[in-house]
């Protein structure tokens, strides 16, 4: 089976549409849709469902990306470690980090791995648990900071933190002279929230279907000025970490009456190979804590 073709193929599959994986791929279209041709006359076998509005894949070729995805992740691993073996290093370090974490926890951190590594480019991507473990699963990340749930998936883990999620509001507001906060009294509020697939967003869909209360969700947005204003002007409450509160200056944060707490992570995948450029970048990242696991 072809290399060549397998990387056609995963990227038609991804991208749902020919002209658009020959532009990625820098091919021809014609070169794309040929390729795949031969690689169903190979197998025997139709990959994709083709109308004139959109490319899907059959049930075989659904099958077959969950192979092809495992084979170039690992020729692009075996082309890595030969690199290095060569001193020929990409130097590259592409990590996933959860917004708040990249907003309040990580800025030092990332400049000091800068400083002592100079020639390693790093590529930082925000978003959400969710979002990050499916590129890190992909390749598209070589690691990233992830909540640890505890279940098992195809990543490689070492604890980074445990953090705390407390609920956030403003000084006028009833809950603001309270020593703690039920869930009830969380979920019968109007509420800002990140949007979905972040972690926040999450343990507040898993409350309401435990509670049986529907959220009263009022604004969302993963901007963290806008959820601080949101709050401050009494719109609505919101949940955050302590360092976003504290920035604020003028919220409030109190703990849930049942303190939720959640371990992060960094996490890659596993039994692929680690390049030295990530090694050294997670290894600095476990000698350096953050202030908040000081």
């Amino acid at each position: 089976m072809d290399i060549r073709a397998l990387r056609c193929f995963q990227m038609v599959a991804r991208e749902a549409n020919f002209t658009r994986a020959a532009e990625k791929l820098l091919l021809a279209q014609p070169a794309v849709s040929m390729s795949i041709k031969r690689l169903e006359e190979q197998l025997s076998l139709q990959l994709f469902h083709r109308t004139e509005r959109r490319i899907t894949l059959t049930d075989e070729g659904e099958r077959l990306l969950l192979h092809a995805d495992k084979i170039l992740q690992a020729v692009t691993d075996a082309e890595l470690e030969m690199q290095e073996l060569t001193g020929l290093s990409r130097g590259q370090v592409r990590i996933g980090i959860p917004s708040m974490l990249g907003s309040y926890y990580l800025p030092e951190l990332l400049m000091g791995f800068r400083h002592s590594y100079p020639d390693i480019q790093l590529s930082v991507v925000e978003g959400g648990t969710t979002h990050i473990r499916k590129l890190i699963e992909q390749g598209e990340l070589d690691i990233g900071i992830v909540v640890d749930d505890g279940k098992p998936d195809e990543l490689e883990k070492t604890h980074l933190l445990q953090e705390e999620i407390l609920v956030c509001v403003s000084p006028d507001h009833p809950l603001a002279q309270q020593s703690s906060v039920s869930y009830t009294q969380f979920l019968n509020e109007e509420l800002v929230l990140f949007k979905e697939g972040f972690f926040h967003r999450q343990v507040t869909e898993q409350l309401a279907k435990q509670y049986r209360i529907p959220p009263k969700i009022a604004f969302e947005t993963n901007l963290i000025p806008l959820i601080q204003s949101v709050v401050r002007h009494g719109f609505a409450i919101s949940a955050l970490l302590r360092p976003a509160i504290d920035d604020a200056r003028d919220l409030v944060g109190l703990p849930f009456e049942q303190p939720i707490l959640f371990d992060l992570s960094i996490a890659w995948r596993q039994q692929s190979y680690l390049s030295r450029a990530n090694q050294a970048f997670v290894d600095y990242l476990l000698k350096h804590p953050t202030t908040s696991n000081r």
